[in-house]
């Protein structure tokens, strides 16, 4: 088997393990959302009801009502009837979740009700993330010959210059980009969202693409969505091609600004020291007196004994 074959099935092998590990967090996070989303949608619909049957709404009643359906609805649990059938926590939504979480787009509409699944998010997310890069830089190393090096290199053999052929290659991967992951998922979005404008969705795919997540746009939450499961796992497979996209569209523009020098002037000027300031640094800072310059003699006078006619004496002194 050629190295090229086994980089394609070691491709294959990352990508396969990545989708068996979103959907572990997906069924772990239905697994742990899903009764306290239960409960909470339980403890609305009594509280609405018990609200409905007073005879008399006092101010602190009204507030209490309020501040309860606020926190429920920052959670994902509305309190209307027809949004109650949609579940912020079936494996469709917790597989798109956990997409959002590992890819850092973060749109923020549904966050973790418990404690274990906040933990879990944490650890999740520290393994999840690097995975993901790791993913997304394995694919786009493929793509990279195919969109970039091969059609430069066409350019080139028709008589292009090589900054012009990188100018060209990266416009139209530009284009590319803009009309087939902005542009025409834009036009899906506008139609499948009735609430949404052409700009909308174009800002949603903007936003989105670029792992913003802001979270005011969110595809599939609309009451009676028609075949939910399937749009939530459409919209994530779309999100993880457009983010390979973009990467690949940045290190397109890398490779042609290196190509026109334009990355050496953001480069730091390099240090070079001066052989005289090396020379300065490397002098003692104390020098040797004339009795340190011959240690050959220092040591000589070390073993040689004593004169004692040499060396001052009490009765030498003058009384």
């Amino acid at each position: 088997m050629s190295s090229v074959t086994k980089s394609w099935f070691l491709l294959a092998g990352f990508i396969l393990s990545y989708i068996t590990y979103l959907m572990l967090g997906a069924l772990v996070f239905s697994s742990i959302e899903r009764p306290v989303e239960d409960d909470m949608r339980m403890d609305i619909q009594t509280l609405k009801e018990e609200f409905l049957n007073q005879s008399c709404i006092n101010a602190t009643s009204l507030d209490i009502f309020l501040n309860k359906v606020l926190t429920a609805n920052k959670f994902g649990v509305s309190i209307l009837r027809n949004s109650s059938v949609n579940s912020n926590w079936d494996l469709a939504s917790s597989l798109f979740f956990a997409n959002t979480l590992v890819t850092t787009v973060g749109y923020g509409h549904s966050t973790p009700l418990s404690d274990g699944g906040k933990l879990f998010s944490i650890f999740y997310a520290l393994l999840g993330v690097p995975f993901t890069m790791l993913v997304l830089t394995a694919c786009v190393q493929r793509l990279m010959f195919p969109l970039v090096y091969a059609p430069v290199g066409l350019f080139q053999n028709s008589g292009l210059a090589p900054r012009s052929a990188a100018v060209i290659n990266f416009l139209l991967l530009l284009l590319l980009v803009v009309l087939g992951f902005f542009m025409v998922p834009a036009a899906a979005f506008c139609a499948l969202e009735e609430d949404w404008s052409f700009l909308d969705a174009v800002y949603f795919c903007f936003i989105s693409l670029c792992t913003i997540g802001l979270g005011d746009f969110v595809p599939g939450e609309q009451p009676g969505q028609e075949q939910r499961p399937l749009y939530k796992i459409s919209v994530m497979f779309y999100l993880f091609v457009g983010l390979m996209m973009m990467y690949l569209l940045l290190r397109a523009f890398h490779r042609m600004s290196d190509i026109h020098g334009w990355t050496s002037y953001l480069q730091l000027p390099r240090y070079e020291e001066d052989e005289d300031d090396l020379e300065e640094d490397r002098e003692p800072i104390v020098t040797n007196g004339p009795q340190d310059q011959s240690p050959d003699l220092g040591e000589k006078a070390c073993t040689k004994p004593l004169d004692p006619g040499s060396q001052p004496s009490y009765n030498s002194f003058n009384k």
